[in-house]
């Protein structure tokens, strides 16, 4: 038996191709199978399988709640500055000043100016640049919401419950606004410095303690990217404060540490092909590149992130607390409290 419909007389509806349509209904699972199935990575791939196209519709949220992030694309990329000439060497006014004023030039000085005296195209920041970049910090605000939408969503289809993306999206955001957005605000500064700090290291490390400050800061940010599979799961299943939320999610990250470096590992994998298809190939697949982002990449990392860190809190905060409230009989949604904490 499947679940939905076991009527043999019921005439059979003609199959239509609906990879993306999240209010379709699933397969369905018995029992057994769920617990034959466990919480390895067979029953990931089968979730991930059933729910694909909600996790397209959950990455589409996701990509118009960061939709300010368009306008610092198009600072950064050199829409709207202006363009100028520059020299491409050091050397040129240097050679220029040298030869002001003479009628002509010798063959040697003629082969310097080959190599030295190339122009480049430059581009100089306007009101409209700086004035985008502002524009684009809006998206600070906003971090927190799509996170604690896509938190919500892949919890349900993690637990195997009925989900509908864009109602589901919006209800946790209305539900967990305040703390979503104050913890958003934090994760996102948190995240942009680390990201700074790697970037700065990597491109700049000459000396031993600068490698030892590189590692150090890579090992930091693993730390925290665990955290992070934790944090925005907590704040849409319990009441708790930022302290508790960040002091749990330390913890966890480290009681969970083979799922949390498992999904670690597929996000890197989609990081990886996501720079194949944009900067490799030869270019073919730039296409695609382009449209990971924008269709399935952010979506796809959340969930792992949710599959890798959903049991581990079942397991030691949810588990307890509902055979406490229901003095042993689970119910079928984890319950929220103010004083739950590991």
């Amino acid at each position: 038996m499947n679940g939905y419909n076991d009527d043999q007389n019921e005439p059979k509806k003609k199959k239509k191709f609906r990879l993306f349509d999240s209010q379709r209904e699933g397969k369905g699972v018995s029992k057994e199978q769920a617990a034959n199935e466990g919480t390895g990575l067979k029953r990931f791939f089968r979730l991930y399988r059933d729910n694909f196209g909600k996790l397209f519709s959950v990455n589409i949220m996701m990509v118009l709640g960061c939709l300010p992030l368009i306008f610092a694309i198009l600072a950064l990329s050199g829409t709207v500055s202006t363009a100028y000439s520059a020299p491409a060497s050091d050397l040129f006014p240097l050679l220029r000043a040298e030869t002001a004023g003479q009628a002509a030039s010798t063959p040697a000085e003629l082969v310097i100016f080959a190599v030295d005296g190339l122009q480049t195209a430059e581009r100089a920041p306007t009101f409209w640049t700086y004035f985008f970049l502002g524009l684009s910090g809006l998206t600070i605000f906003t971090f927190g919401f799509v996170n604690v939408g896509a938190a919500y969503v892949t919890r349900g289809i993690v637990m195997g419950d009925p989900v509908f993306p864009y109602s589901d999206f919006l209800y946790a955001i209305k539900r967990n606004w305040k703390q979503g957005m104050i913890v958003g605000v934090f994760d996102f500064l948190i995240l942009a410095l680390l990201g700074f700090d790697l970037y700065y290291l990597f491109t700049g490390a000459s000396r031993v303690f600068d490698y030892f400050l590189l590692w150090t800061t890579v090992g930091i940010t693993m730390l925290y990217i665990f955290m992070r599979y934790y944090l925005y799961l907590q704040i849409v299943t319990f009441d708790l404060s930022i302290r508790k939320l960040l002091k749990n999610s330390l913890i966890f990250s480290i009681l969970g540490l083979k799922r949390n470096i498992l999904a670690l590992l597929g996000t890197l994998v989609y990081v990886f092909l996501n720079i194949m298809f944009l900067f490799g190939l030869g270019g073919f697949f730039i296409f695609l590149g382009i449209a990971m982002p924008l269709m399935i990449l952010f979506s796809n990392v959340r969930f792992m992130g949710t599959y890798a860190a959903y049991y581990k809190i079942k397991e030691i905060m949810i588990d307890p607390l509902q055979a406490e409230q229901s003095d042993g009989e689970p119910e079928d949604d984890a319950p929220k409290t103010a004083e739950t904490e590991t």
